[in-house]
């Protein structure tokens, strides 16, 4: 159903952007609020507005606004009250260091009033009241889910490992005072909503929540530890709200978020204000809006019109508007690097030419420390160095890694963080299988199918390097099977290749299985520079392979064979990716899941049965983290996906390239330059 547009609607393709004017600095200071508003069709200016169509911004209820309405009543200009969406970020605002500088992922751009104000419909009331259809309904569902899986909310410096130490309490929620949303409720009004509490459950405990700004010493709240009594609980932890939520039996709330997120989780809040989410028929009020406002509606239509169709969502990496799903994508992406970095890495055996890569990709909340030293006090190493610092998580490369090799010093877009073993090890268990073996997140299934799709239609592999495409020729036998060689002193075939573990047995023994069929066999990449050993002798290649596919492209065999066979190859699992047959010798983390056909041992733990999706979801979603190479921001496969696509990100600096070239020239004296 279409409808008109409005102030709220991103100006169209070619239409001169819309002035509008700002007398609060922040508008000024903040470059991706300016950002949001000049994509939104805004552009701002200083200034008396001199046309209909000129707008005056103001922040919020803000202590600035009143220059807003004063200028916009004086030049007869209409408001656009501006405010962050319910999502924001890690950090508040108001909190210190680069993390908090970087804004907010979306913002409400109300040209009705403001969603905390009674006193007359606010663009999300309006939206609540639209027809959103099963579509729309769906999404808001999955949505809902999806922030209580991952435990996010408009901030998200909180620990989700973090629990109440009790159940059945009464969730009590204060709120900072000078909070606009208040709309002048004081420390009496609080007072007397913890007294209701107290009368209306007598026996209950009552858990009195902070304000993550007044826990961080940012803003003063409304009640203190004193307004409690013996057993009640003070709660100023970084706990998730959703963990108090499930452990609570009754929630009391003004006009915070978390009085929304206890509806959503299932609650009937008891609100002594009148938030956008009162009067719905969802909350038991102790004041009342006006007859005939609001109404009826069900929990799916005001999460419809307070995250999906009211705000303006921003993609900070690819620098557009976007939709609810794709900011929440990337704020699980940011929320995951700052949970699993919070308190600061003290780094072992990285290499030099990586540390500028680990720094940036582990020291968002605090600045990565190195060290040459082992000891207790390391908490990052790179795996292949665990055995002297076990108690340390292991860093590896990801999956979908660079445009360009490892051995040839490319810095990856992917690392994978592994605080249990690592991927390639299957003599114990890491993340990643326990990510694999558990139930996929809401909304998993149909993303990780997405990511699938996404890549095969980019072409993309672990390593995406150009190179000539391969074409069969029209009379080769059945079936195709192609039989990617590997660095034979890798990790992945030193712990988890058994009893084939050269190329030249994989080769041989596919050969014997398959003695009818056409085998393309794939050196590996390192090995064709002359970086690492696996090279098979070329007699041997000539009885075993019919066609040796050099420097060739892995997409383009892919597109044109039947099965792959391999020790322990990442080319495995993309095939997998792509519905090929996968035959393993080895065991690397794709085998043993009933995906492939396993000719080795595999773990015995490795019992679940997920399907591909789930697969993929584990290794591409959940377990490596992205960095975004133009912004160096966290970010979400899929935005890794749009880099990779393009061509152009590839270089590496000149000292990368000579240092390079020298690690080739010792390629035998390895044991030097890989330390």
């Amino acid at each position: 159903m279409g409808r008109k547009m409005g102030l709220n609607d991103k100006t169209a393709a070619g239409d001169e952007p819309r002035r509008l004017y700002a007398y609060n600095g922040g508008f000024w200071t903040k470059p991706r609020l300016r950002r949001i508003l000049q994509l939104a069709g805004w552009r701002l200016a200083l200034g008396i507005p001199r046309s209909e169509s000129d707008c005056v911004a103001i922040w919020g209820n803000s202590p600035t606004a009143w220059r807003g309405r004063h200028m916009a009543q004086r030049a007869g200009a209409r408001l656009l009250t501006v405010e962050d969406a319910f999502l924001r970020s890690v950090l508040p605002g108001r909190a210190h260091g680069p993390l908090a500088r970087r804004g907010p992922i979306g913002l409400l751009l109300d040209p009705h009033g403001v969603h905390f104000d009674p006193g007359r419909p606010s663009l999300i009331e309006t939206h609540v009241q639209r027809d959103h259809g099963p579509e729309l309904l769906a999404r808001a569902r999955q949505g809902i889910a999806r922030l209580q899986s991952f435990h996010l909310s408009k901030y998200n410096a909180h620990d989700p490992q973090i629990v109440p130490p009790s159940d059945g309490y009464v969730l009590v929620v204060d709120q900072t005072r000078g909070d606009a949303s208040l709309m002048g409720a004081d420390r009496q009004r609080f007072l007397t909503m913890l007294a209701t509490a107290r009368a209306e459950h007598p026996g209950k405990a009552i858990l009195l929540k902070t304000h993550p700004e007044t826990a961080a010493g940012l803003r003063g709240g409304h009640l203190t530890r004193d307004d409690l009594k013996e057993g009640d609980l003070f709660c100023d932890w970084a706990i998730s709200p959703w963990a108090l939520l499930r452990h609570a039996a009754a929630v009391y709330s003004v006009s915070s978020l978390l009085g929304y997120e206890a509806m959503l989780a299932g609650h009937r809040p008891r609100l002594f204000g009148l938030p956008f989410y009162a009067g719905w028929g969802q909350s038991d009020d102790e004041m009342s809006l006006p007859e005939g406002r609001r109404g009826r509606a069900g929990l799916e239509d005001l999460f419809c019109a307070s995250h999906l169709t009211a705000p303006l969502w921003y993609d900070p990496c690819l620098d557009r508007l976007t939709d609810f799903e794709t900011a929440l994508n990337q704020l699980e992406a940011e929320t995951a690097t700052y949970r699993q970095d919070r308190d600061g890495h003290l780094a072992y055996g990285i290499r030099i030419w990586k540390r500028r890569f680990i720094a940036a990709a582990f020291g968002d909340a605090k600045p990565v420390k190195f060290t040459r030293k082992p000891g207790p006090d390391v908490t990052l190493c790179w795996a292949n160095r665990i055995s002297e610092v076990p108690q340390a998580t292991r860093v590896e490369d990801g999956f979908l890694r660079s445009r360009g090799l490892g051995a040839e010093l490319t810095p990856p877009l992917s690392l994978v963080a592994d605080d249990l073993g690592i991927y390639y090890d299957p003599t114990s268990e890491s993340r990643l299988e326990r990510l694999i073996a558990r139930v996929v997140p809401p909304g998993g299934e149909k993303r990780a199918r997405a990511l699938i799709d996404a890549i095969a239609a980019a072409r993309l592999t672990k390593y995406n390097l150009d190179g000539p495409g391969f074409t069969l020729p029209p009379d080769h036998p059945q079936p195709v099977i192609l039989v990617p060689g590997q660095v034979e002193d890798d990790a992945s075939i030193r712990l988890g290749a058994g009893a084939v573990n050269s190329n030249l047995e994989l080769l041989s023994r596919t050969r014997a299985l398959n003695p009818e069929a056409c085998l393309i066999y794939k050196p590996h990449p390192d090995v064709e520079a002359g970086l690492r050993p696996g090279a098979v002798p070329e007699a041997k290649l000539a009885e075993l392979a019919d066609h040796v596919a050099i420097r060739a492209s892995a997409v383009s065999l892919l597109e044109q064979v039947d099965e792959v066979w391999t020790m322990t190859s990442t080319l495995g699992f993309e095939a997998l990716m792509r519905g090929i047959p996968v035959t393993v010798f080895g065991a690397p983390f794709y085998a043993g899941w009933g995906l492939t056909r396993d000719l080795g041992p595999v773990p015995e733990r490795r019992r679940a049965r997920p399907g591909l999706e789930a697969l993929v979801h584990a290794c591409l979603i959940a377990y490596p983290r992205y960095r975004d190479p133009v912004t160096g921001l966290p970010c979400s496969p899929e935005t890794i996906i749009h880099r990779l696509a393009d061509s152009s990100l590839t270089s590496r600096g000149n000292g990368l390239r000579a240092l390079a070239k020298l690690q080739g020239a010792m390629s035998g004296h390895s044991w030097i330059w890989r330390r």
